[in-house]
C-alpha cells in the first residue's frame, strides 16, 4: 500500500490517540519508533511526528535522522516534533515563562488550507513547558494563543506543518478537521482503509501467506479471537483448525455455550476441557504476574498437545490485537514500562515449533468489532464483553482454589445477568466481579457473619486505553447486591469500583 501515513513515537502519551484519529478518518497508518525508521519509506505518503516528555534543548532528547523525510514527504509535527523542527532549523526553543498545560483557545488564524472550516476562537489541548520563541528562517506563523505566539506554522519549501497544540486530543474541538485538512488537502491522501478493504486486503494476503498449510487457533469466546477465525476461515476454510480451551476459570456455564454458538458459525472446533491441569498448576499462588505466566504456560502445553494431532499444523493464529502488543512491550521499542503481561503476546517456545499467524495485530477494539460485522458476524458475538484471557485468575486476588473461582463465577453470573435484564449490557463497554482476599463482619438472622467481600467494576471506553466508571441506576446496585447477598454463600458485602483508567487499570490484576 502506498496511502499510509508513518506517526514517529518520541514517546508521546498520546502517540497512539493520533493512529486512533487517523484512522477515523478512513486513513491506514502506523506506528514507529523515531530510532527506528523503516528501510522502506515508499508506502508512506505522508508522515507524523509525535509529542514527547522530553525537551528538545535536553542531550537525552529524541533526535531523529529525518534526512530521508524532509523534503520528501509532508510532515506534521506535533508539540515535541515541531518544537523538534524549530530548534534544529534555525529557530529558538526556551523554557516557557508560564507552563500551557490544559485548554488554550486559537486567537489568531490565518487562511489556507490547514485551517480550512476551522472557526477563529477555536478550542485547543496544550501540554508543554518549552514554547517556540523564533520560529526558523522560511516559516510562517499560521495560529497563535493568548499565551504563545507560534502555536502553529508551516515551512512551504518543505511542505512541514508544525503545531504547539495537540489534535488528537478530545479537548481540541477541531483537532479531527485539522488533520483530515492536512491528510488529505495537504498530503493528498485517499480515505480508502475501510472495514471492508481490510477483509479483502488481509483474507488475500492470508491466503498468500499460509497457502495450503494447516493453522491451529486457540478460540476463547472473545470477540478478537472470533473475528481472526472468521477471517482465517474465509482464507483458508478446512486447514484452520480451532480449539476452545476450558482452563477452569471462564464464566459460568461458558464452556459449553460458546462451543454451541461456534457450532453454528461453521467453524470446525474443538472443545477441550484442561480445567483441572490449570487449577493444579496454580495452586497456592498469589502474585499476578506468576500466575499470568502460569496460565499462559499451561496454556501452550495444553496447545502442544492439541496441535500434534492435527496432522502438518504449520502455524499458530492468534487474536492478538494492537493494545495487546501496547500494553505488553513498549510500541516504541524504548523504555516504556510494562504494565501487565499478556499470554498471547510474544512469541512461541521454540519445542512448538509452529509459525505465528496474527490478522488483527494493527487494529483497536473497536475496529476489529467493525471488520466483524463487515464479515457478517452475529451481533451477540461482537457485541460480548471483552473479557481476560487469563479468565476469573485474576479477579481472584490472592491465591485460587476451585471454591474461589466457583464463588465469583455465580456473583458475576448474576452482575452480568442483571445487566443484560435491566438493558444496561450493551452501553458498558467491560463489567465483572472481583472476589478480594479480605472478610469483613456481617449481621444475617441476628447472627453475625464474618465473610467474603467482593467488588462490581463495569466501565465505558472505546478501545480499553482509557476508560471511566459506569454510573449504573442505585435501584439496579440495590436489587444486584441484595441479590448476591442472599443467593451465594459466603459473601456479606458488595462494593462498586468507581476508579477511572488511568490511573487505575479495568482489571485489578
Amino acid at each position: 500500500m502506498q496511502n499510509n501515513v508513518l506517526i514517529l513515537d518520541f514517546g508521546s502519551q498520546y502517540t497512539q490517540l493520533i493512529a486512533r484519529r487517523v484512522r477515523e478518518l478512513n486513513i491506514f497508518c502506523e506506528i514507529k519508533p523515531f530510532n527506528n525508521l523503516p528501510e522502506d519509506l515508499s508506502q508512506y505518503k505522508a508522515v507524523i511526528l509525535s509529542g514527547s516528555p522530553s525537551s528538545v534543548r535536553s542531550d537525552e532528547a529524541p533526535h531523529p535522522d529525518l534526512s530521508a523525510i524532509r523534503g520528501h514527504k509532508p510532515i506534521l509535527a506535533i508539540c515535541y516534533g515541531a518544537q523538534y523542527i524549530a530548534h534544529f532549523s534555525g529557530g529558538n526553543v526556551a523554557p516557557s515563562n508560564t507552563r500551557e498545560y490544559g485548554r488554550a483557545r486559537l486567537s489568531h488564524i490565518c487562511p489556507g488550507p490547514f485551517f480550512r472550516d476551522v472557526p477563529k476562537d477555536t478550542q485547543v489541548w496544550m501540554s508543554h513547558s518549552d514554547t517556540i520563541q523564533k520560529l526558523p528562517e522560511g516559516a510562517e506563523l499560521l495560529a497563535s494563543t493568548h499565551d504563545v505566539e507560534n502555536a502553529a506554522y508551516k515551512i512551504e519549501s518543505e511542505k512541514i506543518y508544525g503545531i504547539q497544540f495537540h489534535p488528537e486530543v478530545y479537548h481540541t474541538t477541531e483537532g479531527k478537521r485539522i488533520l483530515e485538512n492536512f491528510l488529505v488537502d495537504i498530503a493528498g491522501l485517499e480515505q480508502t482503509w475501510t472495514p471492508a478493504a481490510f477483509v479483502e486486503t488481509t483474507i488475500e494476503e492470508l491466503r498468500k501467506k499460509i497457502g495450503d498449510e494447516k493453522v491451529i487457533l486457540g478460540l476463547s469466546g472473545g470477540v478478537d479471537s472470533t473475528v481472526a477465525a472468521v477471517l482465517l476461515h474465509r482464507a483458508i476454510g478446512k486447514h484452520l483448525h480451532c480449539i476452545f480451551v476450558n482452563n477452569g476459570l471462564l464464566r459460568k456455564n461458558e464452556f459449553n455455550e460458546v462451543l454451541h454458538q461456534y457450532e453454528h458459525m461453521g467453524l470446525n472446533i474443538k472443545g477441550v476441557d484442561a480445567s483441572d491441569r490449570f487449577l493444579d498448576a496454580l495452586q497456592g499462588e498469589s502474585d499476578p504476574e506468576k500466575k499470568r505466566k502460569i496460565i499462559g504456560r499451561v496454556f501452550i502445553e495444553v496447545f502442544d498437545d492439541e496441535s500434534h494431532k492435527v496432522e502438518d499444523a504449520k502455524w499458530l493464529g492468534q487474536g492478538t490485537i494492537y493494545p495487546d502488543v501496547i500494553e505488553s512491550v513498549s510500541a516504541t521499542g524504548g523504555p516504556s514500562a510494562t504494565i501487565k503481561s499478556h499470554h498471547n503476546v510474544g512469541g512461541l517456545p521454540d519445542f512448538m515449533k509452529l509459525k505465528v499467524v496474527e490478522p488483527l495485530k494493527m487494529l483497536f477494539k473497536d475496529e476489529v468489532r467493525r471488520v466483524g460485522t463487515s464479515l457478517g458476524i452475529p451481533e451477540e458475538r461482537l457485541g460480548r464483553h471483552p473479557f481476560p484471557g487469563p479468565g476469573l485468575a485474576i479477579r481472584i486476588l490472592g491465591d485460587i482454589t476451585r471454591d474461589k473461582v466457583s464463588l465469583l463465577q455465580e456473583v458475576d453470573h448474576i452482575f452480568i445477568t442483571g445487566l443484560m435484564e435491566w438493558g444496561l449490557y450493551d452501553k458498558i463497554w467491560q463489567a465483572g466481579a472481583i472476589l478480594l482476599p479480605v472478610q469483613s463482619v456481617g449481621v444475617m438472622g441476628d447472627e453475625r457473619t464474618y465473610e467474603k467481600c467482593v467488588v462490581l467494576r463495569a466501565v465505558e471506553s472505546t478501545d480499553g486505553m482509557t476508560a471511566d466508571w459506569v454510573h449504573l441506576p442505585y435501584d439496579f446496585m440495590q436489587k444486584i447486591s441484595n441479590d448476591i447477598i442472599n443467593k451465594v454463600p459466603g459473601v456479606n458485602r458488595v462494593v462498586y469500583d468507581i476508579s477511572s483508567k488511568p490511573p487505575a487499570t479495568i482489571e485489578w490484576e
